[in-house]
């Protein structure tokens, strides 16, 4: 069977895999948990008689999922990732998730290719943790590039709230109730908590951690020094709306410049990739000659090792910090 034919087949069970995944979630959580309304999920849990407590109590159970962490580096990288992308599956679930998915992948493999076995071990695996794992880290990265972008927008809402002379608590929960998912929630949970009698700049903190973002960071930060010190909490809030706007600016001129270095880098490790199939798929024999050579597998090797600098170079060389 020729490699290119496998390569697609490899491709199809990759996508049903993660098609699947997205399915058992919904299945098991049901379509509120994929909330994509402009109302913000608590608000419309809220609004469908449930009473402020038992909202809070279950935001906050599903937040509590990924408490704690473990010495275990793949273990610790996949709570993290799910932690960050509010995936309500612990990561004990997740990780029952991908050997059963390896399960599937194999089973699949042996029905639809002519693939060795310890190959097609090698392949499920890769395929039911790496499915697993890539759609994990994607709703981590597509959460928290939306509570980014909508911080500077619930932060004018407070000081608007602030300068009327509404107090912190019912400025924060104003903004809850005006801004969407998943920043919308989030705020709602911690002016729900600080009525409950936490400390707000505690509350603020553990959302920091729980995100790792440096703008909710300096946000706690500045709400604790004004509670210990006093201060216009409305005029340190609007200069770091300031900054987190200015700071977003900036980010997105980087991103404009460095974009042809991106899409380059790209095009020169995978044009190496495309052309390999592409001859496959043409002249499945064209390798056939050098085949039994002792340095064709050394030299793919190293090509190999050159293709994983290359876009590991091109990555660090745009991967500019702002």
């Amino acid at each position: 069977m020729p490699i290119s034919f496998s390569t697609l087949i490899y491709i199809a069970i990759f996508g049903a895999v993660l098609l699947l995944i997205q399915g058992i979630y919904l299945l098991t959580f049901g379509r509120s948990i994929e909330h994509e309304s402009k109302m913000n999920r608590r608000l419309e849990m809220m609004e469908k008689g449930r009473a402020k407590k038992d909202v809070m109590e279950q935001l906050r159970r599903e937040r509590s999922v990924h408490k704690g962490q473990m010495s275990i580096p793949f273990y610790g990288l996949l709570q993290d990732r799910a932690r960050k992308g509010n995936v309500a599956f612990s990561a004990k679930s997740l990780l029952l998730l991908m050997f059963g998915l390896s399960v599937l992948s194999f089973v699949l493999l042996s029905l639809l290719t002519q693939t060795e076995t310890a190959v097609g071990l090698g392949v499920s695996v890769a395929i039911g943790f790496g499915a697993v794992f890539f759609w994990v880290s994607s709703k981590a990265t597509k959460r928290i590039a939306a509570i980014e972008e909508q911080l500077p927008e619930a932060i004018d809402l407070m000081v608007r709230s602030l300068r009327v002379g509404h107090p912190f608590n019912a400025s924060l929960s104003a903004a809850a109730e005006e801004i969407a998912d998943p920043l919308g929630s989030e705020l709602g949970l911690i002016a729900d908590e600080i009525s409950y009698g936490r400390d707000a700049s505690e509350a603020l903190a553990e959302f920091g951690d729980r995100t790792e973002l440096q703008d909710i960071r300096f946000f706690a930060v500045a709400v604790s020094i004004q509670q210990k010190s006093g201060g216009n909490l409305a005029e340190i809030l609007h200069g770091l709306s300031q900054v987190v706007r200015s700071r977003f600016k900036l980010l997105r001129r980087v991103r404009a410049i460095t974009a042809e270095a991106k899409w380059s880098g790209m095009f020169l490790s995978g044009f190496p990739i495309v052309a390999m199939l592409m001859i496959q798929l043409i002249k499945p024999d064209y390798y056939d000659p050098v085949k039994d050579s002792p340095l064709y597998l050394p030299l793919a090797v190293v090509v190999c090792l050159f293709l994983i600098v290359n876009i590991l170079y091109m990555r660090k060389m745009t991967d500019i910090k702002v």
